[in-house]
Formats: structure tokens, sequence, C-alpha cells
């Protein structure tokens, strides 16, 4: 399905993607061998989130500087030096939520969350899965928000979720359960005093602004700080801004956040045109994540999907969410 997330991390998987001759599991220093990180935080001037100097791609860098491969180490650094979103896992929100975020607080940053297990989800394709239930969804959701604290965090709400209302790929009979979930989480999260949420509107190759205004009004738009856009696709910063401002003056003028990761070099329109969100060939990083967007109704560029984890197991990937080190490298190759 054109513009699907699929090819998220799955929730919860901690980054199964650890490369084979790594450490086991994802915990450690981020060099693989007890030393200093590969990568620490950026400059303050550069944007105002955390960088994981234990990700995968950090993790990836060390890998290839400990074989003596600087030229593909180079090229990883240029995904591991910026932050992404961390996608909050089914088992264990609390411990999650409050690692990223406490993590972010002692770097004096904010944390970039992505919450993405909501029932039924992804209408049974590559990243198919979720809660068990909506008092399970809710559960989930209350856990991540007391992890969360009173911390600084961005939160993007369940990519695809309100889309597949909208296209009709989730069945009807859990329409109004969906938005009731989705309302209700913002409401929880925003109790949380310095929490961001933007409720994830799909992308500009999907649906028009008339089709969505009325499902993100059901899905407590209002309450939220806005919604997110382009999330795991590759339509460029202006479309998607362009749409953003068509789709914000109907819902009271909320502003947005773009996900850039994997845009520099636009969409892919060769091949199966079903599959141009599936690993397509050629694309390139974006702009690396900003709150200086220089437009006020951008809030901010974001890496919400992590460059180099594959969409699925099209085109040779691994399956959704792996990380997948030779699509890391030609995004890297690719970028200008």
């Amino acid at each position: 399905m054109y513009g699907s997330c699929t090819g998220l991390r799955p929730a919860g998987t901690a980054v199964a993607v650890c490369v084979a001759f790594l450490l086991s599991g994802c915990s450690g220093d981020g060099d693989g061998d007890g030393g200093a990180p590969v990568v620490g935080q950026r400059a303050e001037a550069n944007g105002s989130y955390w960088v994981d100097p234990d990700g995968t791609a950090a993790r990836q860098v060390a890998a290839y500087e400990k074989d003596g491969d600087q030229e593909k180490a180079g090229l990883i650094r240029k995904i591991a030096e910026q932050p992404a979103g961390e996608w909050i896992g089914p088992d264990a929100p609390t411990v999650e939520a409050r690692r990223v975020t406490e993590a972010a607080a002692k770097a004096d940053r904010y944390a970039l969350l992505v919450l993405y297990n909501i029932p039924h989800r992804d209408c049974g394709q590559f990243s198919k899965g979720g809660a068990a239930d909506a008092n399970a969804y809710r559960a989930w959701v209350d856990g991540v928000a007391r992890g969360i604290g009173d911390r600084q965090a961005t939160v993007i709400l369940e990519p695809d979720a309100l889309l597949h209302l909208v296209d009709g790929c989730t069945p009807q009979e859990h329409h109004d359960e969906r938005y009731d979930l989705l309302s209700s989480a913002v409401e929880r999260l925003k109790r949380q005093p310095a929490t961001q949420v933007y409720i994830d509107a799909g992308n500009a190759g999907w649906q028009s602004p008339e089709a969505l205004h009325e499902p993100l009004r059901r899905a407590g738009i209002e309450k939220a700080d806005g919604f997110s856009l382009n999330v795991s696709n590759f339509l460029t910063t202006a479309v998607s801004t362009e749409f953003g401002k068509r789709l914000s003056a109907k819902v009271g003028d909320k502003p947005f956040v773009i996900d850039t990761s994997r845009n520099g070099n636009g969409p892919y329109e060769g091949g199966d045109p079903a599959e141009t969100w599936c690993n397509p060939p050629g694309r390139a990083l974006g702009e690396p994540p900003t709150t200086e967007t220089g437009d006020e109704s951008v809030d901010a560029y974001l890496w919400i999907k992590r460059p180099g984890e594959s969409d699925g197991d099209c085109k040779g990937g691994p399956k959704a969410g792996d990380w997948w080190p030779e699509y890391a490298l030609g995004l890297a190759r690719a970028t200008k």
C-alpha cells in the first residue's frame, strides 16, 4: 500500500538489529569493547534532541572502525550522529520510556519517542501486531506516560493508525474504538507537564487534507500539539510542508513535524508502484533533525524512522525493523 509505514521498527523489539559480530543484545558502552561511545551529542545550536550513543548505527560505526574500514565507518556516522526516534516496545513501556527520557535529560536534550502499538496495527502487513485489546493499549500508554514523568519528550502517536481508518484498510468494526484510543492517548500523555504529542497524519501522497481533518478531530488533535507527516516515507520536505499547511488550516492552524530521515532524493518512481515505500533503491538521508525550520508552521524536521532499518522483506531486505547495513550505506552514499 502506497505510503504505508510498514517497516517501522516493530514496537518493542530491542534493537534486534545488532550485527552478528557485535555483542549480543544492544546494551553497552557504544563501541563493543567497553570504551568510550563513538558518537556524542550535537551542539545545542544544531537541535535539541538526544542522540543515542549506543544505538545500532553507532555500534555499526564501532564495528567498521574495529575492522579498519574507515570509509564505511564515516558513511554510517552520518546516521549515527543524528537523533532518531526511539520506538517504545510492548513489554516494558515504563522502563523504556524512563531509560530514554532520563538519558536525554542528563544530556540536557529532549527525548523523541514513537508509540506504535495500536491494536490491529498495520492491517496485517509487514509490521502487523499491536496491543491485544483496548484495555491493554490504555495500560501500555499509561506506562509510557509514567516512564516519561516530568521530563521533556516529544511523542509521535501511532504512525499509520489514523490513515488506515481513512483508507478503509482497518475494518469498520474497529474504527470507533481506535478513535477513542487515540484521543485517550493524547489526553493521557498531555497530563505529563513537559510532553508534546503529534498525531500521525500520513503523508502527502496518501490522502487529501479534505479527507483527514475530521478524522484528526476525532483522534484528539485539539488537545495535541500538532500532527506528524511523512513518517517512514520519502516525499520531499517542500511537498510535505505545502500539504501540511493545507491540513493545518483545517484543524485550527495546528503546527506539524516532518520526517526527513530518508527523503533527500524524494520518492522512488521506478518499479512496482505498490512498493515505492518498501526499501526503494537510490534514496538519501534528508535534512538533519532540527527545531529551527524557518517556518512557523513546521515545529521540527525529525528522523522518526531510523535510517538503515528495513521496511520489510522486500527487495532483498530483512524483516521489518531489522538493521540492514547495505541499505544504510546506500542512504549515506547518496546524501549530498
